[in-house]
């Protein structure tokens, strides 16, 4: 589904990744591991079109995203990719249901059906009681489900998650990590997690580490 082929990065002349490859399935969740500045949130900034590579290729189902203009490139991650930062990245001033919404009539659709939608995720992610609360009115662990919710209105094809349970107690985290297995089983979504948490690192169906760059370990 989505492959990363000789994907390098530097800045300012330091290099950062050294000619990766990756291919991630439909479907499956990877954790990608390793020390801090090992080029792991890079690499995921560059497999979520944050970030171009110095050179190299990023494919979604065969098709070169960087090959598209810049608006081209904005619509396509709106509508195929959804990201879950460590800071939930909530807007405070907008309602858990508005922040969920939001991307939804972005990406044109109907305000009515929109939020019918956004209020059946915030169900199903057991945060529908606050769907009229701002951030600063919920638990870090609600935020995150917000958060969640908000990355699923658009049905993208892969999630990409940084340190997602980052701020959280072991209680919120151990529920988010469960969160991600229970929504592969339902919608067969995709994940690609960076993380330093051991217990998230095992749930998933591989794990790849990365080491100055490049990808020391890739097992399932």
């Amino acid at each position: 589904m989505i492959k990363g082929i000789k994907i390098h990065k530097s800045i300012n002349e330091i290099s950062i990744l050294n000619g990766i490859d990756i291919s991630i399935n439909k479907g499956e969740i990877v954790s990608v591991v390793g020390k801090s500045g090992a080029g792991k949130t890079t690499l995921l900034q560059i497999l979520g079109t944050l970030e171009k590579p110095t050179n190299g290729k990023v494919l979604f189902n065969d098709k070169d995203v960087f090959q598209l203009n810049e608006n081209e490139l904005a619509a396509f991650r709106n509508k195929n990719i959804g990201f879950v930062f460590q800071s939930h990245h909530l807007l405070p001033e907008f309602t858990a249901l508005e922040n969920v919404f939001m991307p939804g009539i972005i990406m044109g659709g109907k305000s009515s059906e929109v939020k019918a939608k956004a209020f059946e995720l915030l169900r199903k992610l057991k945060v529908d009681h606050r769907s009229e609360h701002k951030p600063s009115e919920m638990s870090g662990g609600e935020q995150q489900r917000v958060a969640v919710a908000r990355a699923l209105i658009n049905e993208p094809s892969v999630i990409l998650a940084d340190e997602p349970s980052g701020n959280l107690d072991s209680n919120n985290a151990g529920d988010l990590h469960n969160l991600f297995v229970e929504l592969k089983k339902e919608f067969n979504q995709t994940f690609v997690i960076v993380t330093h948490n051991r217990e998230l690192a095992s749930l998933a169906d591989r794990v790849i580490k990365i080491a100055d760059g490049n990808i020391i370990l890739n097992e399932s």
